[in-house]
């Protein structure tokens, strides 16, 4: 039998989660949250002067972000957030093929999520096309909160 139960610590909302975009990398390259599935997390990404490389073509490093960004957020979507935060410990990426203007989507999905460590994988497609700009991995580490001696206090949701 299969189950349709969410892999998710409680039910998270895409205007929830556009809120953790203050003042941080993602908000700053134009990644936008879409689509919260039962074992997925959806993103999209601009592909244009923020994102791209001297030589016009989407920046690896910003298929990275895009990766980190929602393999992170996922992992943390699984723990309890008043006890473990989520970091990431490696990360890697195979560029398929070239993007020059328009956007991507990430998806991201599970492919371990235990007590300590989580892997998740990021497919990154071009929006226009559907055809596959990159895969990234993301391993992360679950740890207690206050573990890091500079975090922020609390993750602050604004609107």
């Amino acid at each position: 039998m299969i189950s349709h139960q969410a892999i998710w610590f409680k039910n998270y909302t895409i205007d929830y989660l556009e809120g953790l975009r203050n003042a941080n990398m993602g908000v700053h390259i134009g990644i936008r949250f879409m689509e919260i599935g039962p074992d997925f997390l959806k993103a999209g990404m601009p592909v244009d002067h923020r994102t791209t490389q001297p030589f016009g073509i989407l920046h690896g490093g910003a298929s990275c972000v895009l990766s980190e960004t929602l393999g992170s957020v996922s992992a943390w979507m699984t723990i309890d957030p008043e006890q473990y935060r989520a970091v990431g410990i490696e990360i890697n990426a195979n560029h398929i093929r070239a993007v020059t203007r328009g956007n991507v989507i990430g998806v991201c999905t599970p492919l371990h999520v235990g007590k300590r460590t989580q892997v998740w994988q990021t497919d990154i497609t071009e929006e226009a096309t559907g055809k596959r700009v990159a895969v990234s991995r993301l391993t992360v580490a679950i740890i207690e909160q206050g573990t890091l001696s500079t975090q922020k206090e609390k993750v602050i949701v604004s609107k």
